[in-house]
């Protein structure tokens, strides 16, 4: 949408509780130019604390500020930009902690989701807080006061890795009817809206150059109804507040301090800062001749409250005193107040400044008028405006959903997801149920594999949460998955092939394996908490019981040296029995027999001098990895599925691989 009407003019409005202030300028060499300016007060109170009471009264006066221009600049005009009040922003600060995988590492989408999450909770807690106002409210902005690990402070989570993640955040809301009555002024004067901010992300715009907003600044809009805060840091405005007390409020003390009305009390305010003795008649025909410290002295408890009710909800949102604060706005024109703040904020009075037109660049041909810094935010709406190209509200689709995005930033799929209710959780994979089993009394667990992250497209094109959305576009999210269950076997907890070498003959180690007390013979899975036990050969006592050899009549070998009873066996030792006779030895004899079977197809003969030759005997005769599984493994004798504990007889067919 252009923002521009017909003549290639934007018009800006500023409507304020005391004043309507209109511009209209035009972009001329990356710069806004100003053709024209009216500024008009209520003729009376139409609006309290900067929110539209009597809609037809501030009809008027718009169609009159809009009608003066018209002649200013023989045109029509037909399009306007304009900002809603600070006053209508609603902020929640919200805390969220959630239990992660503590063997991934915390990546940025993990991190994103969680502060989604947290905003979701503070829209939440907002939405219950004002059920009976009957409004949907729109998050405008955030900031993350602290991450936690593990209840830990943390000042980055990235990298990191832990059982609980945690985060606070500060979320700021702008109320949808608010902004209705502004629009509904608009078109009853025939204006297209094209545009519309904040009143303290304009004055920010315009008071605050982007090479300043690296430093933290508070810059505070003091109108006659509401100041409107706005808190930059690190290049981007990071918070927004409202205090509910302003310029009415020491128009108001004089009138009760000298018996004024409104008016007669309000104009005497506007001279403080310009004249030195006062002249008026109250209301009882009193004539007055005070000077203006004296009117100051008296009012000055009013000027110190504001002070502090400012100051503290500066505190309140950044947390501490900022570098410097810029005032804006009519109402910071009032004598001492910045003096006031600086000594709340606990800094020098020169750090809390008061700025006018004086300080605006790229703005060309600024009217007397508009010099002062009531000033800042009509033009700043303007600035705004024209550098600003885009509709008021983005509209989207998320998954199907039609959402409308508020702009005040540059607007993210996250920002999307967040409004349209998305549940982050649903972007991190979940890992699948584990298997806890006892291994002899060792307590083993065997993790399930990680899901698929969540796949975000932005008009049919992979994207993430970071990227950049502009108005029409589609966001689709295909959810993140969980992983498969953990799922092992008999021979993924027990190395059944474990064998050592005596007298160039293989002795497997592992003799017998139980599972919750049955003894099992083929190669089952594993339930969560079984209890696995095994009967094995550890130690070579041990070996040479099982292979009934006196082991006061022998001495064995390993590597040319003689080994005690009590040596722990080692997968695959090879060792050497010799039998001990009158101070000699003698290799021990054995008595071999063999036995004849076709093994994946090729006939083999092999030696063994067991009793029985059973199934499981086979593994110490043939090559296969059974620690890295590589698909499910076959086990078959004579085309049947075998049994560990299986008896073989001569010409027996064993298949024994892995099916992929």
């Amino acid at each position: 949408m252009d923002i521009m009407s017909k003549n290639g003019k934007i018009f800006s409005l500023d409507i304020g509780t005391r004043t309507i202030i209109g511009v209209v300028g035009e972009l001329q060499d990356n710069s806004f130019k100003i053709l024209a300016s009216e500024k008009i007060e209520h003729e009376k109170r139409n609006m309290y604390d900067g929110q539209i009471h009597d809609i037809d009264s501030v009809v008027k006066i718009v169609t009159k500020t809009k009608e003066l221009l018209e002649q200013k600049l023989n045109t029509k005009l037909d399009k306007v930009a304009i900002a809603a009040a600070g006053r209508a922003l609603k902020t929640h600060r919200s805390s969220l902690e959630r239990e992660i995988d503590f063997s991934i590492e915390i990546d940025e989408r993990l991190v994103e989701s969680l502060e989604m999450e947290a905003i979701q909770i503070a829209q939440s807690s907002l939405d219950k807080s004002t059920l009976k106002e009957e409004q949907k409210y729109y998050c405008v902005g955030y900031t993350v006061i602290n991450y936690y690990l593990d209840g830990n402070f943390m000042e980055k989570l990235e990298g990191h890795k832990g059982n609980r993640i945690g985060v606070d955040v500060l979320a700021t809301f702008l109320p949808y009817t608010v902004v209705d009555s502004l629009y509904t002024v608009m078109n009853r004067v025939g204006l297209e809206v094209v545009n519309l901010t904040l009143e303290p992300i304009a004055a920010m715009n315009i008071a605050v150059k982007k090479s300043l907003r690296l430093l933290n600044i508070a810059l505070v809009d003091i109108g006659a109804g509401t100041s409107d805060i706005a808190i930059s840091k690190d290049g981007t405005i990071v918070a927004y507040a409202m205090a509910s007390v302003a310029g009415d409020e020491i128009t108001e003390e004089i009138a009760r301090t000298y018996l004024l009305d409104f008016d007669a009390a309000e104009k005497l305010k506007i001279g403080l800062n310009s004249k030195d003795v006062h002249k008026f008649i109250d209301i009882v025909g009193v004539e007055h001749q005070i000077k203006t410290e004296t009117i100051l002295d008296a009012i000055n408890p009013s000027i110190k409250t504001i002070a502090r009710e400012i100051g503290n909800k500066i505190l309140e949102f950044n947390e501490k005193a900022p570098s410097a604060v810029f005032l804006v706005g009519g109402g910071s024109q009032i004598p001492r107040l910045n003096e006031y703040i600086g000594e709340v904020l606990g800094l020098q009075k020169e750090r809390v400044v008061v700025r006018d037109a004086s300080i605006i660049e790229n703005v060309l041909d600024i009217p007397e008028e508009l010099h002062g810094p009531d000033a800042i935010t009509p033009i700043g709406i303007g600035y705004f405006a024209i550098n600003n190209m885009y509709k008021d509200f983005t509209e989207v689709n998320v998954n199907g959903q039609k959402i409308k995005l508020f702009n005040t930033k540059n607007l993210k799929v996250s920002d999307a997801l967040a409004f349209a209710g998305f549940n982050p959780r649903k972007l991190i994979p979940k890992r699948g149920e584990g298997i806890i089993y006892y291994l002899n009394g060792e307590q083993k667990k065997v993790f399930g594999e990680v899901g698929e992250p969540a796949k975000i497209y932005v008009n049919e094109k992979l994207a993430n949460l970071e990227t950049g959305l502009k108005n029409g576009d589609s966001v689709r999210v295909i959810e993140a998955s969980k992983g498969r269950e953990a799922q092992i076997n008999v021979l993924d907890c027990i190395n059944m092939s474990k064998r050592v070498i005596v007298n160039n003959k293989y002795i497997k180690l592992v003799l017998e394996v139980r599972i919750n007390k049955e003894l099992i013979s083929d190669n089952i899975l594993i339930n969560n908490g079984d209890i696995i036990e095994t009967k094995e050969i550890r130690h070579l006592s041990q070996l040479l019981s099982y292979m009934d050899i006196n082991k006061d009549e022998h001495i064995v070998y390993k590597d040319g040296k003689i080994i005690n009873n009590d040596y722990a066996l080692k997968e695959d030792d090879i060792l050497v029995v010799k039998a001990s006779r009158n101070g000699e030895t003698k290799e021990e004899e054995s008595h071999q027999k063999s036995i004849r079977l076709t093994i994946n197809g090729e006939e083999t003969e092999i030696l063994h001098d067991r009793t029985s030759f059973i199934f499981v005997d086979i593994f110490d005769y043939i090559e296969i990895n059974l620690t890295k599984p590589q698909g499910e493994l076959i086990l078959n004798v004579n085309g049947i599925k075998a049994e560990f504990t299986q008896e073989l007889k001569d010409g027996d067919k064993i298949e024994v691989y892995w099916k992929k």
